[in-house]
């Protein structure tokens, strides 16, 4: 079967399957569907690892200065918690946006890479922007394909035969992108010493950043911490939390019944007025005001 016959194949199983818009949780922990016929505007958000494919539509993807877009030719592979804004900006009601999210963690991608592959990485590779985009094709969608009809079968299949699919895929991955998920993965590498410290920010969020500390936990020196932090996230380690903050803010607003005063506090900000300052800087409106917004709208 042909790219194009998989993509219609999957866009039909998930529309038959799933009537609502909006992201989809399946059986499969690490597997989701976004559907929705709308356009919409940037909204902010941040990427964790994950495979992203388009089956159908368009998203725009915008990372430090620069605007990507991809579609159903393209795919987007992140290997660690990632900063960007995005829009969708193909969708219609006739031809509705479909995408799949198919999360995995560095640990999943380092045990088949011990199975399958010693060597080293392109040592003359500098340390690259965390997001990549490669192109789709059949030998992707097959192993999808056979992952997301396991969503007819037993629960006892699912889990049995999930992850030995999931393995396929990285498998594949790591032929098509591997110096790009070496480098996030093995130890020793200067993207994994950053990796470290993006996961150690994402983990304590709440607490204040001793850059020092910080530096010395992951193995590298200040001035190198920093450096490329900034280029594989686009922010610099602080700019980064505050991210990571006001993202967690907004969850907090959207699902639970509490003040937005409660949530400064549990979140790391000791005014909630600063809170409120920088929380309406970055999505443009108050934190009330906002939460609003997306519960109205039910595009949270």
């Amino acid at each position: 079967m042909n790219q194009t016959n998989y993509q219609k194949e999957l866009i039909n199983y998930i529309q038959e399957k799933h009537k609502v818009e909006g992201v989809i949780q399946t059986q499969i922990p690490a597997l989701k569907f976004y559907t929705t016929t709308s356009l919409s505007e940037f909204t902010s958000v941040i990427y964790e690892p994950s495979l992203c494919i388009v089956l159908q539509g368009e998203k725009a993807v915008g990372f430090a200065d620069e605007m990507f877009s991809y579609s159903e030719t393209k795919y987007l592979l992140a290997c660690t918690h990632i900063p960007a804004n995005v829009r969708i900006q193909r969708a219609s009601k006739e031809v509705p946006y479909v995408a799949v999210i198919l999360k995995f963690s560095l640990e999943q991608i380092y045990e088949v890479l011990k199975e399958v592959d010693n060597s080293g990485i392109n040592e003359k590779k500098g340390i690259e922007k965390g997001l990549c985009f490669d192109d789709l094709d059949g030998s992707l969608l097959e192993p999808l394909s056979r992952l997301i009809k396991l969503l007819d079968k037993s629960t006892s299949d699912i889990k049995f035969l999930s992850s030995l699919i999931m393995k396929e895929i990285i498998y594949i991955l790591l032929e098509r992108n591997g110096d790009f998920l070496k480098q996030h993965v093995l130890e020793g590498t200067l993207t994994n010493q950053i990796v470290k410290a993006i996961t150690e920010i994402k983990n304590n969020f709440s607490q204040t950043i001793n850059m020092k500390d910080l530096a010395r936990t992951v193995g590298i020196s200040e001035s190198s911490l920093y450096h490329n932090f900034k280029k594989i996230t686009s922010m610099s380690p602080l700019q980064f939390q505050k991210k990571i903050r006001l993202e967690e803010a907004k969850q907090m607003l959207i699902t639970q019944n509490i003040e937005a005063t409660q949530v400064a506090f549990a979140i790391g900000y000791e005014s909630p007025s600063q809170f409120s300052r920088e929380y309406s800087r970055m999505f443009g409106m108050s934190p009330i005001a906002h939460t609003n917004l997306i519960k109205n709208k039910d595009i949270a």
